[in-house]
């Protein structure tokens, strides 16, 4: 079957077909409950996340603003980072991996979109973190969670220069760039996986120091206390479970029939 595949690749300069449909993936009943699960409940976790960190926020570290509150405008920072690297980035992985339904050009579109429209909710969440404790007088880049976001940043803006020049600016010489683009392909697919873990990671190490900090916050009730531990840990449990959700998603070995997959996007 794999020969069957690797002989519909181009050769020589010669333009041929690069997919085809393959019977032995066609997908029965469990294939498509397996499908609507793993769109439905991840769905459910990217967005719920976010709205279980904006309500926490919101509720119990006091909401948001800018320069004139140092201490409010820090909380601006879990909410763009999550909404960056987990939310958008997520939504960005799944659909590249499991929409189907139209042309793969579009496919690459809409996942280099969400993956952009994160950068600037990275970009202000740094500067909102790095801006408070300047004027907190706090040291920035001493913990584990800044030195992994730090990893996590340049990861992303690698990947995502790496994956615009060689998925959409080669595709102007598309037949002499294909051996190129399809030995990037597992490159681009295994580094992106692992920085959306590395952004997990940073995370859930953000909540853990963020709560070592106010654990012993005056004028805080402990009951108050109690709750807002708990929704820290629904929220690191949540996050933890996005990554084991869009591994799975990503590393699924059948597609639908009727769908044309690339030959070097079996990953």
């Amino acid at each position: 079957m794999r020969d069957r595949h690797l002989a519909k690749m181009p050769r020589g300069g010669t333009t041929t077909a690069r997919y085809e449909e393959d019977p032995d993936n066609a997908w029965n009943c469990c294939s498509w409950c397996e499908y609507l699960l793993i769109v439905i409940l991840s769905t459910i976790l990217l967005v719920g996340v976010l709205v279980l960190t904006l309500f926490w926020v919101m509720f119990y570290r006091e909401g948001f603003a800018w320069s004139e509150s140092p201490k409010q405008q820090f909380n601006l920072h879990p909410i763009l980072m999550i909404a960056g690297f987990v939310t958008l980035s997520g939504f960005s992985i799944l659909i590249y991996r499991l929409c189907r339904c139209v042309k793969h050009i579009y496919v690459k579109l809409i996942h280099m979109f969400f993956h952009a429209v994160a950068i600037p909710c990275i970009a202000l969440g740094f500067l909102s973190v790095f801006d408070s404790h300047e004027a907190l007088q706090k040291v920035n880049f001493y913990s584990l969670h800044s030195w992994l976001g730090f990893v996590t940043m340049g990861m992303f803006v690698l990947q995502f220069v790496i994956g615009f020049f060689s998925f959409l600016v080669m595709l102007c010489c598309e037949n002499k760039t294909y051996s190129c683009r399809s030995a990037m392909v597992p490159i681009h697919a295994s580094l992106g996986l692992a920085n959306f873990w590395l952004a997990i990671a940073t995370s859930v190490t953000g909540l853990i120091e963020k709560e070592r900090e106010t654990v012993n916050e005056a004028g805080v009730s402990q009951e108050n206390k109690l709750i807002e531990h708990y929704i820290t840990s629904a929220i690191g449990v949540a996050l933890i479970f996005i990554g084991i959700i869009v591994t799975f998603a990503v590393r699924r070995s059948n597609a639908p029939a009727s769908a044309k997959v690339y030959v070097t996007e079996r990953i």
